[in-house]
Order: structure tokens, then sequence, then C-alpha cells
């Protein structure tokens, strides 16, 4: 039995809470309503929840009141995503009910989760119920009945948790989408997680840290961090190298072990996973062509990949140098926009954008991320476009807590970014410009081309893995394995006799013998709309499209 809960003790729950949702992170990730690639809510929150957690671990105090302030603080500068936003409210809440307190009981407990979800939801404008914030008030309203019946808080937390679960499962029938798409709330999933460290932590248990496997159906994709760590020159393997080769009749014999060997020749950071029909293989070397020579004795290659490791340390540091600069570039006010790709931020500075913050679909930045830049600019005052639905919460949380006079343009597309930018008027005020911006926001309609990352039916649209996906704002409107033919049922869905001008932004991973072939089909079928085509080089989407 724990009666009591100090600092201490507190501790220990916040660090298995985190790494509870830290080991189920990915599957959090895979319960998002929509297949995109860009599933971020166990991202987010586990990153949310790991920067309380560090900052408890580097303030630790036995009483609970102060660990609370410490553990708050954490989550509200680490916060990124809306479910990271509301988590960081849900234990504001929660953290402010205790904050006088050096140790508090079971029924202290219960009265401070309730109070976390009373400060979550007036946080958020327009609460929706079968998510997260439900499953938060189902399971703080069960500990406020439980806890006049027991002064036992480990007996609490077990009933908390599966009120919790009850109140979970039960999401699908709140949330329609969920129940067409299969899945329970991403976010409410999370919570629980955290929850569930909690009681191990009170029954003095740890939780084990999550082993990664490797699957081998898939190549391993390097992202190489170089961040201020290394020169140019003191690379020795330059080429990052990737090959797939598929077993042949009447080629050498297969032996792991010896491939192994003398594939470590070549260089370091090997990697390689074989079954019996195919081996992958992962190197960086100073000669690919060796190592696909030495891997054709085994069969027939199937999949390359070869990257220049010197030249992207090399951009590395250019985009460093450009962001410490234009980070310490002080101004009266600031225009901070979020951009996904170097294109679409060279297409904000031209426009007016004083500081670009790199950020956008699956690398939400963190409140402390926005705080930094209107901190280091030194403005007076900060108009935020965060150009994404997942970003808002965060801008606007920054923009509560620092000096300048802040306020945040609810932009929740790069195109709408770009409307909105165009109506920034210098001798305005920060009031009246986020008010003309707001109105620019309805006289554009946005578009995304991306691809499928699971088989699901949604919104009356059925979609396998892989496909392409056409969205109109968040709602998919087609899909098919054909780019074009998803591309054109996309464009005939956003087009109308009255619009006037398309604008096309191309990502990195986009063909431009595709973006002709688009823009030929476009001036057959809408002869009178003007088009604008750029090039953005985001990721993970290959077109955004804006009609006027």
């Amino acid at each position: 039995m724990i009666s009591e809960v100090n600092g201490k003790l507190f501790a220990d729950m916040i660090i298995q809470g985190a790494q509870n949702l830290s080991n189920n992170a990915d599957l959090v990730d895979s319960l998002n309503v929509y297949p995109v690639p860009d599933g971020d809510t166990g991202t987010n929150m586990n990153l949310t929840m790991t920067s309380g957690r560090e900052e408890v671990e580097n303030n630790l105090s036995q009483h609970i009141g102060e660990l609370g302030k410490t553990f708050s603080k954490g989550l509200l500068m680490g916060a990124r995503g809306n479910s990271g936003v509301i988590l960081s409210q849900l234990f504001r809440g929660f953290c402010k009910n205790i904050e006088n307190e050096a140790d508090i009981n079971a029924q202290q407990l219960a009265e401070s989760f309730n109070a976390g979800v009373e400060t979550a939801y007036k946080a958020v404008m327009k609460p929706v119920e079968g998510t997260i914030l439900t499953v938060a008030k189902d399971a703080a309203s069960a500990a406020m009945d439980k806890s006049q019946q027991t002064n036992d808080c480990i007996e609490l937390m077990e009933y908390i948790i599966v009120k919790a679960e009850e109140s979970l499962d039960n999401t699908p029938n709140l949330l329609p989408v969920l129940k067409e798409v299969g899945v329970v709330d991403s976010g409410g999933k999370g919570l629980l997680c955290v929850y569930e460290g909690f009681l191990k932590a009170l029954k003095g248990e740890t939780v084990s840290v999550k082993t990664v496997k490797l699957d081998k159906d898939d190549l391993v994709h390097d992202e190489h961090d170089f961040h201020g760590v290394i020169n140019t020159e003191d690379i020795v393997y330059g080429y990052c190298t990737e090959m797939m080769v598929r077993f042949g009749k009447n080629k050498k014999e297969f032996n792991e072990q010896e491939f192994r060997q003398d594939m470590s020749e070549f260089g370091d950071s090997l990697l390689v996973i074989n079954d019996e029909e195919i081996v992958k293989v992962h190197v960086h070397t100073e000669h690919p062509g060796d190592v696909f020579n030495y891997g054709q004795q085994y069969g027939e290659l199937i999949k390359l990949k070869v990257e220049n490791m010197r030249e992207q340390h090399r951009e590395v540091v250019r985009k460093e140098e450009r962001s410490t600069e234009e980070a310490m570039k002080t101004v009266d006010t600031a225009i901070i926009t979020i951009s996904m790709g170097d294109g679409i931020s060279d297409i904000f500075k031209s426009m007016g954008a004083t500081h670009i913050i790199s950020g956008g679909q699956t690398m939400n930045p963190s409140t402390e991320d926005i705080v930094k830049v209107i901190e280091q600019s030194q403005c007076k005052r900060a108009i935020i476009l965060p150009n994404n639905k997942n970003i808002l919460m965060a801008s606007e949380q920054a923009a509560s807590i620092v000096n300048a006079d802040a306020v945040v343009v609810p932009t929740k597309s790069i195109p709408q970014g770009i409307n909105a930018l165009f109506q920034y008027n210098p001798d305005a005020t920060v009031e009246d410009n986020k008010l003309q911006m707001e109105q620019a926001l309805s006289s554009v309609t946005s578009g995304s081309l991306t691809y499928a990352v699971r088989d699901t039916k949604i919104d009356g649209v059925e979609i396998k893995k892989d496909a392409y996906m056409g969205l109109i704002e968040d709602k998919i409107v087609s899909s098919n394995q054909d780019q074009f033919v998803t591309l054109t049922e996309l464009l005939n869905a956003m087009l109308s006799e009255e619009s006037e001008i398309l604008t096309i932004i191309a990502g990195e991973d986009a063909d431009q013998e595709m973006t002709d072939k688009m823009i030929s089909w476009i001036e057959e079928h809408y002869p009178e709309v003007e088009i604008e085509a750029h090039q953005g080089n985001q990721p993970i989407y290959q077109y955004f499209f804006s009609v006027e």
C-alpha cells in the first residue's frame, strides 16, 4: 500500500511513464486515422514527455510541489503537436493543484488528475469527444469516485487505468471516423501508456527499455547526424551505399558469416539482413562500385542507392550557418513562418518573412523552438504562421508566454501561409494584420498529393498501401496506384469555372515529366485558369496546390 506520494516517488512515476510511452510510441503513431506518412501522435507525445522527464531528472526534489513545477515547465517548453500540447496542459493543471504540497495522498492525487482535465479543456478552443480529452476526463472522474473508497494510491491508479481503458475502447463510438477506420484514439492510447508507467512506479517496478528490431523487409534509411560533430574532411568513408541482391542459380553460394566478413573490408557502419531469397546491405565505403561488384557474385542486383555523405555534410553546414544567421536577426516585428522545404522557405523570405522555422508534417517544432526565435529576435511584436493544424496549439502556447505582443494566424497549410503573408501590412498593428490575414484564408483552397502507408477505407475512399492519395484540406478525395490518375481526380475536385489561379508547389520527390504532363492537362481542361508553378522541395508531399 502507498498512502502518500512525495517528490521522489512522483519523479519515478514520471520516468516510468515516459519510458512506457517511449516504448509504445510507434504503436501510438500507427493509430493515426489517416494513412499518410506523417502519423506522429506517438512521436509528439513521446518528445513532449521526454522533455518533462529530462527536466525532472536534472532537478530532483523531495517536495512534490517543487518537482511538479519543474515537470510542468519541461512539458510546456517541449510540447510538440496538438497531442503534446494537450498532454502538457493536462499535467500543467495537475501540477498547479499540488504546487504547495510536500506530498499528497490518494484523494489529492485524484483531485490533481481532475484539475488537469479542467485546465486542458479550457486550453482547447473546440474540444472534441472521443479523443485524449475524453480518456483523461473519464479517468479523472473515476479517480474522484474511487478516492472516496480507498487511501491506497496503488489501488486508485489501478482503477484509473481500468476506466481509462474502457474510455479508450469507447472512443470509436464517440468519433465516427475512428470506427470507420477501425482504430481507437491515438492520443488516448498515449495517455494510457503514461498512466501504466505511473502504476509500475507506485508498485516499485521498472519499465524495461524496448529493444528496437530491424524489419528485414525494409532497407535501412540512414539519417546522417552531422550537426557540429565533424569536419567534412574527417569523413573517412564518403558514400552511404545500399544494395539488395536476389540470390541466383549458378551463382556463389551465400554464407552469411563469410559475406559479412568480406563486406566489412569495404568500410564501416555495416548492416546485413538476409533471408532465403534476398540479402540487403548497408555500408559506408569509399568504393560503392566494388560493393556492387561483390554483391553480383551472389545474384541479381535489384535495388541500389548511393549518397555522397561529404556533400550532405557540406549542405548541413551551409544550412546551419544560414539558420544561425537568421535566428540571430533582430527586428521590431518578427514574421515567423513554419516551413518544410528550401524552395518554400525562399518563397516565404521573398514575401517578407523575417524568420523561418524548419518543420511541418512529421517534424512539428516545439513550443520552445518558437519561443527561442521570438526571444532571439528581440522583437516587440510577432506574427506566427504555423502552416499546419498540428503546429497551431504549440504556436499559441508560445505566443502566450513570450514578452512580445505575439499573435498567431491559424494557417493550416503552406498555401494558406503564402496567401496570408500576401496580406501583411507593415504599417498596421499585429492585431489588424491578424484580422486581415485570417479573412484571406477563406479565399484559398489547399490540396496535396502524397502516398498511403497502409490499406484502409476512409470517407468512402478505398486506399491501398503505397498508392497515391489526393487530399483537399484534410479530406482524402482520390487514391490510385497511378500518380497521374490521382492528380487529375484531385484537380477536378479542386478546380471549377470560378477558379482563377492555381499554384503548384513541387516537392523533392516530384518528377519533372509528371509536372509537365499535369500542366498540359490543366491547360487543356481548364484553359481559363492561370498557373503558377514553384519548386518547393518539401518532403513527403510530391505536390502542394492552392486554388483561388
